[in-house]
This record gives structure tokens, sequence and C-alpha cells, in this order.
């Protein structure tokens, strides 16, 4: 659903993207998680695996354990509907509001070829993570004509941040 208003312009996202991942990549990441618990709790010395005993990683198998649950848990949980809305005094984000004073700045990127059609708010408190709303079926210019009205415009952002870039690789 998509509504335009000279005073707001309204849609909806889904909370996350689901990655398309083939059954390999699941055998790589079963790997992945048995070389790291492993290493928990064994170390080589002249070739040949070392039981570290009381020495073990206990902490660091706790949380790779506790990560699996999480990924398989979300893996089963499909996502929920965000309503996004752009008004004149900030951003609502589902049911986080967002004042434009919050925000340094907002970038625009849209590349047809590879899909991107993304809106990047970065925050001024720097501990905040960038916001990252995909536009779906909006025109990028229209988002871009109604934020330079309240935001900073970052001209120098033209690719999707390295953080999104190796999310989407990796299939996370």
């Amino acid at each position: 659903m998509i509504e335009k208003n000279p005073q707001y312009i309204k849609w909806q996202v889904p909370e996350y993207r689901i990655p398309d991942r083939p059954k390999a990549w699941y055998t790589a990441a079963l790997i992945f998680v048995i070389a790291l618990l492993f290493s928990c709790f064994f170390t080589f010395e002249s070739w040949i695996p070392v039981f570290l005993g009381y020495e073990s990683n206990f902490l660091f198998a706790l949380i790779i354990i506790i990560a699996v649950a999480i990924t398989i848990t979300n893996e089963k949980r499909p996502p929920r509907i965000v309503d996004i809305k752009l008004d004149y005094e900030g951003i609502q984000v589902g049911s986080r509001f967002y004042d434009y004073d919050d925000f340094k700045h907002f970038a625009v990127i849209y590349k047809p070829k590879q899909s991107i059609k993304n809106l990047y708010l970065e925050f001024k408190n720097v501990i905040t993570p960038r916001l990252s709303i995909p536009l779906r079926s909006l025109d990028p210019l229209t988002i871009r004509n109604y934020l330079v009205k309240y935001l900073d415009e970052d001209l120098d952002r033209t690719e999707p941040p390295l953080s999104e870039q190796l999310t989407n690789r990796l299939k996370l």
C-alpha cells in the first residue's frame, strides 16, 4: 500500500529481506559452525588436535549455539510488514518515530540493473546504526525531493554500505 499526499508519503515494507539460500549454503554454514565449535575445545600442536580441557572456550561455544538457534528460529518466521511514513515532523518506522533532527543526512540509491532501490538515513549519533529502508515500487526521485526539504543529502554515497553488500553476498 502506497499513499502519496503533499503532506506525507506512506508505504509498507517487510521487516527484513529473506535471502534465497541454496542447499550448499546450509552445508557451508554447518561446516563453519562445526569448525568454530571444534576451535572452542581443541587446538593444534604439530598438526595434532589437542583437547583444551578446562581451558576450553565455553562462553564462545555458548554464543555460537545461541546464534545458530536464533538463525533457525528466524528462518521459520515470516517477516512482519512495517509501515513507513515520511511527513513534515519526521519519519515513522513501524511504532518508532524519528525526528529529522536525529539524522545527519540521507541518501537514495537507485540501481535498477542490480535491483537496488533503498533509502539510507544516517544518524547524528554514531552508535545508532543507519536505517536502510527499501523503496519497493516508489519513485526514488519523489522520496529524494520530499526529504531534501528537511535533511541534507549525502551525494557521496553512490553504493550501498559495505555491511549491506556483504550481508547480501553471504545471504545472511
